[in-house]
This record gives structure tokens, C-alpha cells and sequence, in this order.
């Protein structure tokens, strides 16, 4: 007889960083016939808990696509605090005004102190490091788009003015802004792989 493997509907996985993530887990759930209420990032609700085998053979699955199960609840807040902060800096429609510490209170239910003290203890930086470094690879991704004027990309990233974007930007990357757009070669990172060097 086969038995429940969670008795809560609902997987977080980890490396689930866009919405083309969203769209691939959906197929794959889809494709093994499994019934999903809501698909966010980071996690997929589904109509009714998982059997074993259901269990295992969506793990196998995400597995294929680089996805991971995440089972123990202090990975499960890190991840949620890398979703949130991925999410707010790249498909947020309006500049960012919270306060980000704010933010990921609100959003977790949780202390900050505490999530700042998990979340350095399990990744080895901090969550202010760690915001810094996804709003600087998006600004990368952003000039090399060549879309948007340094000053229209400083005021979408909520930045108080374009110098302090400038001298974050080449802290992080060694170049100015104006030299990382005349570069030929790309070094952008996974959004899942951005950690210090």
C-alpha cells in the first residue's frame, strides 16, 4: 500500500529563480499527471498530499533540470529569502521603496536578526552582500541588453544616485559600468550561483 510522503501539499525547491523555471516545473508536473493548485517560486502547491512513488518521481524529474527538494525547514527559509530578494529586484513593476530587512520580515513571518543569522550561517554572506551581488548581475544583464541608460537602470534598482551604483558596481566587478558594456565577452552568472568570488 502505497503511503503519503508529506502530509502538507506543497514542495520548496531550490534553484527556482525565474519565471521559465515555473513554466518547466508545470510541464514536467503535468507530464507525470500530478495536480498542482499554485506554482510560485521556490514552490509548487499541489491539490492533495504526494504518495511515495508521486513523491519520488517528481524528485527524479527536477532532479533532470538542476532542481532540488529542499526537506529541512532552515534550507527551506534560505531559499525563501533568496526567492524574495531575486523577485523583488528583477519583476517588481515599481522602484523598490521597502526597506529589503522589512520586506523579508513581512514576507517570512519571521525576525530579521533571525533570517540574517541563518541565512550568513548557511551560505557564508550576508543578506545585505547577497542583495548587493543580485542587483549587480542584473545591472549587468541590463547594460548588456542596452535597453536602458545607466541613469533609468540606476533609478529601476532604487539606487539614490547613479555615482553610488557606479562605485558598487566596480567593488563587485573591478569595472566601471561604461568599461563592462564596451567588453566583448559576457560573465554574467547563474542567478542561483551568485555568491562572493
Amino acid at each position: 500500500m502505497e503511503t503519503q510522503q508529506n502530509s502538507k501539499p506543497m514542495l520548496y525547491i531550490k534553484h527556482m529563480v525565474c519565471p521559465r523555471c515555473i513554466y518547466l516545473i508545470r510541464t514536467e508536473l503535468e507530464r507525470l499527471n500530478i495536480a498542482v493548485k499554485e506554482i510560485q517560486l521556490g514552490t509548487v502547491e499541489f491539490m492533495q498530499p504526494l504518495m511515495e512513488d508521486e513523491f519520488s518521481a517528481v524528485k527524479t524529474a527536477l532532479e533532470k533540470f538542476g532542481f532540488e527538494i529542499i526537506q529541512d525547514q532552515k534550507s527551506r527559509i534560505v531559499e525563501q529569502i533568496k526567492t524574495l530578494v531575486i523577485d523583488l529586484i528583477r519583476y517588481s513593476k515599481e522602484p523598490i521603496s521597502i526597506k529589503y530587512s522589512e520586506f523579508l520580515a513581512r514576507e517570512t513571518g519571521k525576525d530579521y536578526s533571525m533570517l540574517s543569522n541563518l541565512f550568513s550561517g548557511s551560505e557564508n554572506i550576508t543578506i545585505e552582500k547577497y542583495i548587493i551581488l543580485q542587483k549587480i548581475e542584473y545591472v549587468k544583464e541590463l547594460l548588456t541588453y542596452d535597453e536602458l541608460s545607466l541613469s533609468q537602470i540606476a533609478a529601476k534598482l532604487s539606487y539614490s544616485d547613479l555615482g553610488y551604483l557606479s562605485r558598487q558596481f566596480k567593488e563587485i566587478t573591478g569595472k566601471t559600468p561604461t568599461e563592462y558594456k564596451k567588453q566583448r565577452f559576457n560573465d554574467r552568472k547563474p542567478l542561483n550561483d551568485i555568491n562572493p568570488d
